[in-house]
């Protein structure tokens, strides 16, 4: 095998030391920002994926550079958050000890793989340096009147013993654990990115992204224009608000369905003669997932308030008022007008219980709705973003509550209340702690230590108290990417200078899984810099790809199926230039594929050939001849190879790669100045290998920053077409010939096929020639 321990040795040494990959990012005349999603670290470390992820976007990086570009690529850690925590609790280490241990191999593994990295300027998110300025986010939101600290009925993880914001919840289950999440109803803090919903909608129209993830947004965000009616409750003053889509159908409502939760249930309590089977229901209901509650088929449960009626506005007429799981608080107003004639759900729930179902008369829904007080609105999915975790490893969130009574000062706002920690205290470091395991009781570890939490308040000095959560670990990767070029800013969390010239970002790739997790926060908290201020532009990321899942065996990659593919081993047995050709080789990198043993065998022998006949070339054996122009045949090649890479097929790139190696094995004679090409298009996929033997060959370093070869348009035309050959208009036969072929050499070549010979007898009549396309003899 060729030395390749020893070359990448070498190269990455060299790399280092002259800074190759770090980009001037206050000269750089032509920036481009390429990067990957933050990764999220364990001490387990890199698996086979992952280094496909970031050796694909190091491709297309690479390419950028040979392309003229000064390419900013740039690696840290998301190291917050409940993934580390979890992982540390499993392991019985503090998270902080983890995390040095985590950060030392993921890092090292990082550099094995010939990514292109500006190591300078890396960052990690559990850094005081860096969530000094996730706390200082937090704050700005709270001046924005972006940030609430509100009660609400929430999704809870009994396992990960925290809240989960809505975008966690997957299919009823936890994202991070897989556990059936239940609710509770607590007072959290929140950001309103309910405020730029529609921004966040209009602005996925104009974005450079897949669509896929585009419409996942689109369907997450949940638009719907409807009208928000009112049901007066008979004999009371309160009213029953329902958000509905089909006011036209409002004459067939025949009865009301209020969500378990709804805050009308327990006001309405005193009215309601069968408050021990209502009681008893939502006891019963706060058990169950929301999928569990909404499964299509699902037996229809539900108990009617009795002695409570709803007063239709259309035509008075008085319907009862049930409670059933069916209907969620997190959905419209968490209250139905129930039409069993005209939907499927309310359909069955009348059959179940008996109730009736009308014949529906459709009215006019806009003059409707005016008729019966009612307003039309425009209503969205998405709720706001909950921020705040009962968990340990995370900023803590930058709030003080005063415990003081009102002043002379503060008494219009009925005392000092929730106030942030002055910007110049920040950060509010996390102290280390040994009871760190949640505790599953709504309150963070934090809030069993008086040290950290007992101070006082920033408004009157008087007795006040810390927030003892922690921010959301979604937070600290919302922003990071405004971090990177400037991490060394101990004045700011990153200045407008370097902002304005490297941002937003060019090209982001990453995982599809979230497109309503990261993605949707990122372009949220970027809006939200916009209008404070802070940066001239509201979407982070130019333009954004997904990369593919890797499976072995047919199935994902996890440690308890033990079918984790370790790179550390491969590496050390085949080099890191045969892992990522074999990567890039499976499938294009937005789509997914298997990994298989045999496939990197095939990597490893090419590069064996290429390293082969790069000596022998470099060694002059009677394998080249001078000359400076690259051989004609070869810019076909070097465009499929350029389309490849734009295309993040790099798959067909590779393949292209091997039909020129190919022709050098079989035409026994390669010129220099070819194989130099070769070595190029071949070079992002392969840095090692490609950097020493372009040194080996005389050339100056790197080839990395070399010229990516140019292909001429006059050489993209095929030599070689398919003639149509057609008797009185039918297709009789079609020849391979060059292109440019005469109408009279069209004709002989044509009259000597037997295939031809037997529809022709004598001279033809008449014979249409299209150049290049068809012959046609008329007989």
């Amino acid at each position: 095998m060729y030395p390749f321990s020893k070359i990448e040795k070498k190269w990455r040494k060299k790399w280092d030391e002259t800074g190759i990959y770090e980009p001037d990012l206050d000269k750089a005349k032509n920036p481009y920002y390429n990067l990957m999603m933050f990764p999220y670290p364990s001490a387990e470390g890199l698996h086979i994926g992952s280094v496909r992820t970031f050796s694909g976007v190091d491709v297309y990086g690479r390419f950028m550079r040979m392309n003229g570009y000064d390419v900013f690529e740039p690696m840290g850690l998301d190291g917050f958050g409940i993934h580390s925590e979890n992982y540390a609790l499993k392991t019985g280490k503090h998270p902080m000890d983890h995390a040095e241990e985590s950060e030392r191999n993921f890092y090292r593994q990082l550099g094995y793989i010939g990514n292109g990295f500006a190591w300078k300027e890396r960052l990690e998110t559990y850094d005081p340096d860096y969530y000094k300025w996730t706390q200082w986010i937090f704050i700005q939101m709270w001046k924005q009147g972006l940030a609430e600290r509100k009660k609400a009925n929430l999704n809870w993880c009994p396992s990960c013993k925290t809240v989960l914001a809505d975008e966690q919840v997957i299919n009823g289950k936890c994202e991070r654990c897989g556990t059936d999440v239940t609710k509770k109803e607590l007072e959290q803090w929140f950001f309103k990115i309910t405020d730029y919903a529609e921004k966040l909608l209009a602005n996925l129209e104009d974005l450079d992204w897949t669509e896929h993830i585009k419409t996942l947004q689109k369907n997450w965000i949940g638009k719907s224009e409807g009208s928000l009616l009112s049901f007066k409750i008979q004999g009371t003053s309160d009213k029953i608000d329902v958000f509905t889509t089909r006011p036209d159908t409002i004459l067939g409502a025949t009865y009301m369905v209020l969500a378990p939760e709804h805050e009308l249930v327990e006001k309405l309590k005193d009215r309601i003669s069968n408050w021990e089977d209502v009681g008893s229901y939502i006891e019963k209901t706060k058990s169950k997932t929301e999928n569990e509650r909404i499964t299509e088929g699902k037996v229809k449960s539900g108990v009617e308030l009795k002695g409570i009626n709803a007063i239709n506005p259309a035509n008075k007429k008085e319907i009862p008022v049930w409670i059933a799981d069916y209907v969620l608080s997190s959905y419209g107003t968490g209250a139905i007008m129930a039409v069993p004639d005209h939907d499927e759900r309310d359909k069955e729930f009348a059959k179940a219980f008996k109730l009736p179902i009308v014949e529906t008369e459709l009215v006019d829904g806009d003059e409707i709705t005016k008729k019966v007080g009612g307003k039309k609105e425009v209503h969205y999915h998405l709720r706001d973003w909950l921020i705040s975790r009962q968990r340990y490893w995370g900023p803590p969130i930058p709030m003080i509550y005063c415990e003081e009574p009102a002043s002379p000062k503060t008494a219009s706002r009925g005392g000092c209340g929730w106030q942030p920690v002055p910007e110049k205290d920040l950060p509010v470091l996390l102290p280390r702690i040994d009871d760190f395991r949640p505790k599953g009781d709504a309150q963070a570890p934090l809030a069993s230590h008086p040290e950290f939490y007992e101070t006082k308040c920033p408004e009157c000095g008087g007795k006040a108290r810390r927030e003892t959560d922690v921010s959301d670990t979604f937070l600290d990767s919302a922003w990071y990417f405004f971090r990177y070029p400037d991490v060394d800013n101990k004045k700011e969390a990153f200045g407008k200078k370097r902002t304005k010239k490297w941002q937003p970002v060019d090209m982001y790739i990453g995982g599809v899984e979230h497109a309503v997790l990261h993605l949707l926060y990122s372009r949220f908290i970027t809006m939200a810099f916009k209008d404070m201020g802070i940066v001239s532009f509201e979407e982070p990321f130019t333009r954004l790809r997904p990369n593919g899942l890797i499976t072995m065996g047919g199935a994902k990659m996890s440690k308890s199926k033990g079918n984790i593919v370790d790179p550390d081993d491969y590496i050390s047995k085949f080099g890191a230039d045969a892992i990522r050709l074999y990567l890039q080789f499976i499938s294009p990198l937005y789509a997914g594929g298997n990994w298989q043993d045999g496939g990197l065998m095939g990597g490893v022998r090419f590069l064996e050939r290429v390293w082969k006949l790069g000596e022998q070339v470099a060694s002059d054996k009677g394998q080249r001849t001078s000359g400076k122009s690259i051989s004609i045949w070869l810019h076909k090649s070097i465009k499929r190879a350029t389309d490849g890479i734009l295309e993040l097929k790099y798959n067909t790139s590779i393949a292209e790669l091997m039909i020129i190696f190919n022709r050098f094995e079989k035409e026994g004679e390669v010129r220099k100045k070819d194989f130099e090409t070769f070595l190029l298009l071949l070079a992002p996929i392969a840095p090692f290998i490609t950097e020493e033997l372009w040194e080996k060959l005389g050339n100056e370093y790197s080839i990395h920053t070399a010229k990516w070869p140019a292909y001429d348009e006059k050489y993209l035309v095929e030599d070689v077409i398919n003639l149509v050959v057609q008797v009185n208009g039918k297709v009789r036969a079609t020849i391979e010939t060059e292109r440019g072929i005469t109408k009279s050499d069209a004709e002989k070549l044509a009259l000597s096929e037997e295939s031809i010979k037997r529809y022709i007898n004598g001279k033809p009549k008449k014979t249409i020639f299209v150049k290049d396309k068809l012959i046609n003899f008329v007989v």
